[in-house]
Parts: C-alpha cells; sequence; structure tokens
C-alpha cells in the first residue's frame, strides 16, 4: 500500500507542476469535439443525440491514448524503469499506482470535455450527471488498467507512440461497447440495461487482475 500511494503521489505532483500532459491531452481532446462540431452542424438535433455517446468516446480514447503514452516517459527519461523494478514489495503495487494516477488524470480531461461537449451541441443530460459519471468511471478503468500496462510494454520499444495504440485498442472493444450502449441510454433519457453496466464491470475486474499479475513480468523486459 505504501508503494501505491508513493508512486500514485509522486505522479500525480508531478503532473501538477508541470502539467503538459493533462494539458496535452485536453486540448487533443476538445480539438476532437470541434472538429466533431464542424462536422455535425446544427446543435442539439435527433441525430446528433444519437451520435452524441460514440463521438464522446472517441475524443476520451484518443486523448486517454495520447496521456498513457507518457505515462513512463519520466522513468525512461531518468533511466529509473530498473528503480521501479528494485521495489521491496509486489510490482502489481507499483502498476496500481500508475493506473491510479492515469484514471484521475483522465477523470480531470473527461469532466471538461463532457462539459464543453455538452455546451458545443446544446445537450442536457444534467439529470443523469451523477449516473453518466458512474458509466465514465468505468469506462475509464478498464481503459486505464490494461492502458497502464501497455504503456509499460511499448515505452521500452522504438516506435511506442504508435505500438502502444496498436496493442491497446482491439482489447478496448468490450469496455468501449459497454460504455457507448450505456452512455447512449443515459444521453437519450432512459435508463442503462444491467447488461453493459454488467459487461463494464467484469471486464474491468479481468484486466485489473490480469494487469495487476502481469506487471510482474512487464518490468523484467
Amino acid at each position: 500500500m505504501n508503494v501505491f500511494l508513493a508512486i500514485l503521489w509522486k505522479d500525480l505532483v508531478t503532473e501538477w507542476r508541470g502539467r503538459d500532459r493533462v494539458v496535452a491531452m485536453l486540448l487533443f481532446s476538445l480539438l476532437v469535439v470541434v472538429v466533431f462540431h464542424f462536422a455535425l452542424p446544427g446543435g442539439a438535433t435527433e441525430r446528433t443525440r444519437e451520435f452524441a455517446p460514440g463521438l464522446l468516446w472517441v475524443a476520451y480514447v484518443f486523448a486517454a491514448v495520447l496521456g498513457l503514452n507518457r505515462a513512463f516517459s519520466l522513468e525512461l527519461e531518468n533511466d529509473a524503469l530498473a528503480n521501479l523494478a528494485l521495489v521491496p514489495r509486489d510490482r502489481g503495487w507499483v502498476f496500481l499506482g500508475k493506473a491510479a494516477a492515469n484514471f484521475v488524470i483522465l477523470g480531470v480531461v473527461q469532466a471538461v470535455t463532457a462539459l464543453v461537449f455538452a455546451l458545443v451541441f446544446a445537450l442536457d443530460w444534467w439529470g443523469h450527471a451523477a449516473q453518466l459519471a458512474g458509466v465514465i468511471a468505468l469506462g475509464s478503468l478498464g481503459l486505464c488498467s490494461v492502458g497502464t500496462l501497455f504503456a509499460a510494454v511499448a515505452v521500452r520499444t522504438r516506435f511506442r507512440e504508435v505500438m502502444l495504440p496498436l496493442l491497446l485498442l482491439p482489447l478496448l472493444v468490450p469496455v468501449l461497447s459497454g460504455a457507448v450502449r450505456a452512455t447512449s441510454a443515459l444521453v437519450l433519457g432512459g435508463e442503462p440495461s444491467n447488461e453493459p453496466i454488467q459487461l463494464l464491470i467484469v471486464v474491468d475486474a479481468i484486466f485489473l487482475i490480469v494487469s495487476f499479475l502481469g506487471f510482474e513480468y512487464v518490468l523484467d523486459e
């Protein structure tokens, strides 16, 4: 637990001092929203409401990939990856610390992006804001867990900016399936069924367990 808290605190403090990752992610996601605004003009039309969940998650995923590519950059630049492998506890706690930091940083970007998205497209989903935040948190948990694992794998490769999305995006299909379906139900004024929520919970649990156990071997490579 001390390792987890130390890694989480270190990453959040480093990001607060530099803010390079969160600013890059935020600018990128807002740029995606602007592009969608020009591609789907007309404000809060029925067509826009139908497309909104998918478009929102496209912005989230690409912003997350951008941020995950920088998750281990500080350790790589300072030759500190070997130090992470020498922690006096299970290396899975290092993974949990990095994943939690990625989750918090992505959550900030997602909150701002959702607000701008709603304003740009004149969407009113504030009546389901709490439920929407829960769905987004479940989707982000799966994204950040497997994304952190593959970020550690890709950081040592020559083409890590390309390798991470190639490894990550295919595995995000069940996460995005559940997240988009649940988000769509909320945006359209209904209640999400249990099926997409259960899918997100099961996939998140699998990704967390596999990543926690697999991180032990990733740092040895």
